[in-house]
């Protein structure tokens, strides 16, 4: 017989303009701090607008997490189109608001953001490419299935340096 994790259920649900509020919450300096720090509010509006645009263009996906049963919005999960190392790929990340962190929500959301890329098939390979310092990231990285690829000096946000660690997933054949 087998058992059920115990894992959260989530949802993501495309991003609209109503999400400022979470963009700003997940402005804050503990939700920013391997990103370099908080953003003005000029580039918190900037990144709204993006997020909520993204899919229009057809260059990616933003989403809200929401935590079932009471559809708390708890953080976001988003992909979009990348040229690394050569290649177009997707980039995808994420972000939990601290009082859900540590409870596998991250990790459900990004399974589900994964599954979308899967539907659309437009490149082989998903990177994401968390800071060298930030375990629990990496951590969701190696639980997805991620190859570790190697350290890389990345640049986030524009005109600011990081050493992350690039992890790959393989979702498609050919682009």
């Amino acid at each position: 017989m087998t058992e059920q994790r115990n894992t959260p259920e989530v949802i993501i649900k495309l991003w609209d303009e109503g999400d400022l509020d979470l963009l700003r919450q997940l402005n804050s300096p503990e939700m920013t701090v391997h990103f370099g720090g908080p953003e003005t509010e000029e580039k918190i509006l900037t990144r709204h607008k993006r997020y909520y645009e993204i899919a229009q263009k057809g260059t990616g996906r933003m989403f809200k997490i929401l935590l079932l049963p009471h559809f708390e919005v708890v953080g976001s999960v988003g992909y979009w189109d990348q040229t690394w190392q050569g290649e177009s790929i997707y980039e995808i990340g994420w972000s939990v608001l601290p009082a859900f962190q540590g409870r596998g929500i991250a990790t459900e959301a990004t399974a589900k953001a994964i599954a979308s890329i899967k539907s659309e098939k437009k490149h082989k390979f998903i990177h994401a490419f968390p800071k060298i310092n930030n375990p629990g990231s990496n951590a969701i990285c190696r639980k997805l299935g991620f190859s570790f690829m190697d350290e890389c000096d990345f640049e986030y946000p524009i005109g600011t340096i990081i050493r992350c660690n690039d992890w790959r997933l393989t979702v498609g054949e050919n682009e």
